[in-house]
């Protein structure tokens, strides 16, 4: 009987040792990753949190009312789940959009059609007088800029690009027509016009206009914008093929001087191991004034709870600091995400990685990855170590974007990402009075929660290097 040297011995076991320990750690990920969907699908609270934001709170632009439950409504939930929770002071315009707005069209023969108009975001008024004048189409700021000031002198300025729906992704339809929204009303007053009409920025086509923030430049006059539905697009766009039209506009919105003050709502679970080095969850708590904000973005906050809710049921202890923040103007001035990662920068404090989910509450698809150029390869190197533990919940982490509020935080040098649901539907009730708990699906909003959490499971069990 021949005998096998002990050397031999151990080079069998080591070949047959590191295998098996592999696919037992991978089990036990595996199997942690299901408790967490077993968890939020079975005990989950995100839906009920949101219901009362959408519901019993409503539309919370900030320094409003409403936002102010907000802050305290989610502080107190987040008390009972979290080591510590506080609320962090930033200031923020506070505008109000007053009564009900006027938008009429009125063909060469006297003819009034009423249409349905909101007010864009930071807008000035008309006056009870509101203001009348021909319209004129344009389907970019270029074309403004090339009518030149004796054109567009004295006229309404009815910017009509629609969202290219060839785009699969949604929010790439979006950034590429949000230019009218934002600017094209400052860029309209430079050469003279006296207000501004925005096609509403959705691929539906439909009867509810869509408000959003518009950005007044300095040294040029301030005049009304208003946002018309894609169906009262079409139409306004067919009467000006074959006539001149006039509008009738009257708005009652303002801005109130001076900022108010206001808050992020933050909560921390201190870490076992790494205390020092942070992973962060969050959304924006704030949302338009119209509909709810069920899915902008008070589903980005009710994820970001979930987070801590699922995490203490599994009676998990990180070993890195969790932190859930709800972020306050996000929509109208980002001053929670500037007075966060200012609060933080002072307190030398290092984010390893953070979370931003502001893309609604539908069926999550993954996540996107951002960090300075010369430490993005390797992170992103080690995040693809964990998709075989996520494929069977079809999610995939691939380059891209973060988040508003969580990019200020990029000068720390870490990993920033962003919760990246199915696209198709959103746009459907961003800014609109229709955003409310009825057109959130609860297990597609949970699901996202899960999403959310096993990847901050994963962050924290294993770290990142930063070598």
């Amino acid at each position: 009987m021949s005998t096998i040297p002990m050397r031999n011995f151990f080079i069998i076991w080591l070949f047959f040792s590191i295998p098996v320990s592999a696919t037992s750690q991978d089990d036990t990920d595996a199997l942690f990753i299901r408790s967490i969907h077993d968890v939020i699908l079975k005990e989950g609270a995100c839906y009920d949190w949101l219901n009362h934001l959408s519901e019993n709170i409503g539309g919370r632009l900030a320094g409003s009312d409403q936002a102010k439950q907000a802050i305290y409504y989610t502080r107190d939930e987040l008390q009972m789940i979290a080591d510590t929770v506080y609320l962090q002071p930033c200031t923020a315009p506070y505008w109000t959009r007053g009564k009900k707005e006027v938008v009429q069209i009125i063909n060469s023969k006297g003819e009034t059609i009423d249409i349905g108009g909101l007010a864009l975001g930071n807008s000035v008024g008309t006056g009870t007088q509101g203001i009348r004048g021909e319209i004129i189409e344009v389907f970019t700021l270029d074309e403004v800029r090339n009518l030149g000031r004796n054109t567009i002198q004295g006229r309404i300025v009815f910017f009509n690009r629609p969202m290219d729906p060839t785009h699969i992704n949604t929010f790439h339809a979006y950034g590429g027509a949000a230019d009218q929204r934002v600017n094209g009303p400052s860029v309209a007053a430079e050469f003279g016009a006296i207000a501004a009409i925005v096609r509403s920025l959705t691929t539906a086509k439909d009867d509810v206009p869509h408000t959003g923030v518009t950005r007044y430049r300095d040294g040029f006059p301030q005049i009304p914008a208003v946002a018309i539905s894609t169906n009262d697009s079409d139409l306004l766009h067919d009467m000006l093929t074959t006539d001149h039209v006039q509008a009738y506009i009257e708005t009652d919105c303002r801005t109130v001087m001076p900022e108010k003050q206001t808050y992020n709502v933050v909560a921390e679970i201190k870490g076992s191991t790494f205390p020092e080095k942070i992973i962060l969850v969050g959304g924006h708590l704030d949302s338009w004034d119209v509909g709810g904000g069920a899915h902008d973005d008070g589903a980005g906050c009710v994820h970001s709870m979930e987070v801590f809710h699922a995490l203490k049921k599994l009676e998990y202890r990180p070993r890195h600091t969790l932190r859930c923040v709800l972020f306050m103007n996000e929509e109208n001035g980002l001053g929670g995400g500037l007075a966060y990662a200012a609060a933080s920068n002072q307190n030398n404090e290092f984010h390893m990685a953070a979370i931003e989910s502001d893309a609604g509450g539908f069926t999550p698809r993954g996540f996107t990855c951002d960090a300075n150029d010369d430490i993005f390869a390797n992170l992103f190197r080690q995040l693809t170590l964990w998709e075989p533990v996520l494929e069977p919940y079809h999610l995939s982490i691939w380059k891209g974007g973060s988040g508003a509020d969580i990019n200020p935080l990029k000068s720390q040098n870490g990993l920033l990402m962003g919760f990246r649901p199915d696209s198709q539907r959103y746009f459907d009730f961003h800014h609109t009075e229709t955003d409310r708990i009825d057109v959130v699906n609860e297990r597609e909003l949970k699901l996202g929660a899960a999403a959310i959490t096993s990847l901050v499971y994963l962050l924290d069990k294993y770290g990142l290097s930063f070598d």
